[in-house]
């Protein structure tokens, strides 16, 4: 159990020196060899009666000096951020009525090409009509990047995005989201932006994006929305590091419902998050008037985003009844 206990420490030390250490790489480098160097002594010495406690308590001190260093390192909302991601959302709230600041609505002529734009919007909560959930597959059934859209009476939508705030010349990592990387990053957009910029520019890899209504009171729906407003603001003044497994777009999505006592309980299925819209689905919170495979097709939008573009309905556009002779097919059979 000790060695068990020193190879899965002395390996979350190595990476968490490589991936978050000074940020010379020969003094990373060097910092996370030495790591392995002694944790590896270490391991070698429980076979050693004479030397094990020794060792034992060495290995163990050095690595409480390791988790002081872990736990210094803070989030920021002060770096070189991507443009994307640099304007931080937050809201006021007057009564019933909050006003988004800060919604983003770039101008798109290619996924990396863009005119930045933003504006404000108040929204009426005694106005909201739903949430839709949104499913973003790239790579297979098991993936996807899920999201929610408030929508409102008159044809108005919010859409929020959990995503990673990147600096400039950062790209994403799976393995480096566990190492307090990317400061956690709610996206507020106009559709227009966040899923057009999913079907009309993203090809490499292609991206297939899928909308459902969300079926429950509308109370719950006020109550996820106002949770989403605090974290928005929270996040301006406290941000927070964003976590590939704990802290990401759709844990996150799940900590919000539970502000709701209908909330659903937590699922393998929301780690394995292409199976999402299908979890909700079984649990009855997507309707149950046809199979889920025709609910999956009905709700794929990239033809209709596509034919859409940027027109100013594009959020009714999207949502209008496909043609029964224009099949999607399933994320599962990708």
């Amino acid at each position: 159990m000790l060695g068990l206990l020193m190879v899965a420490t002395g390996g979350w030390g190595v990476l968490a020196l490589t991936y978050s250490g000074p940020h010379s790489d020969m003094v990373r480098s060097s910092l996370a060899a030495a790591f392995a160097v002694v944790s590896l002594a270490a391991l070698i010495a429980l076979g050693f009666p004479r030397w094990r406690w020794l060792a034992l308590a060495a290995y163990f001190v050095l690595f409480a000096v390791l988790v002081v260093w872990w736990r210094g390192i803070e989030p920021s909302n002060k770096r070189d951020w991507q443009t994307d991601v640099a304007v931080l959302p937050y809201a006021t709230i007057e009564g019933d009525v909050v006003t988004m600041h800060n919604i983003r609505n770039f101008d798109y002529r290619s996924e990396t090409d863009y005119t930045p734009a933003y504006y404000d919007k108040r929204f009426d909560l005694r106005k909201l009509e739903g949430i839709d959930l949104v499913a973003v597959y790239w790579m297979g059934p098991a993936i996807a990047h899920i999201f929610v859209s408030f929508a409102f009476a008159g044809g108005d939508h919010l859409a929020v995005s959990i995503e990673t705030r990147k600096e400039k010349g950062e790209d994403y990592s799976t393995i480096k989201g566990f190492f307090r990387q990317y400061e956690l990053y709610y996206v507020v957009a106009d559709e227009r932006d966040v899923i057009r910029l999913r079907t009309n520019y993203r090809h490499n890899p292609p991206e297939d994006v899928y909308v459902y209504r969300l079926q429950g009171p509308i109370e719950n729906g006020r109550r996820v929305f106002l949770d989403y407003v605090k974290k928005i603001n929270a996040l301006r003044n406290h941000p927070e590091f964003y976590n590939t497994l704990t802290t990401n777009c759709t844990t996150n999505i799940w900590f919000h419902s539970r502000v709701n006592p209908e909330h659903l309980p937590f699922s393998w299925k929301i780690l394995v998050s292409g199976y999402v819209p299908e979890h909700i689905y079984e649990a009855g919170r997507l309707g149950t008037g046809m199979p889920f495979t025709e609910l999956q097709r009905r709700a794929h939008i990239n033809a209709r985003a596509q034919a859409a573009d940027s027109a100013a309905d594009f959020s009714r556009r999207i949502r209008m009844e496909p043609e029964m002779t224009t099949p999607a097919t399933p994320p599962a059979s990708r």
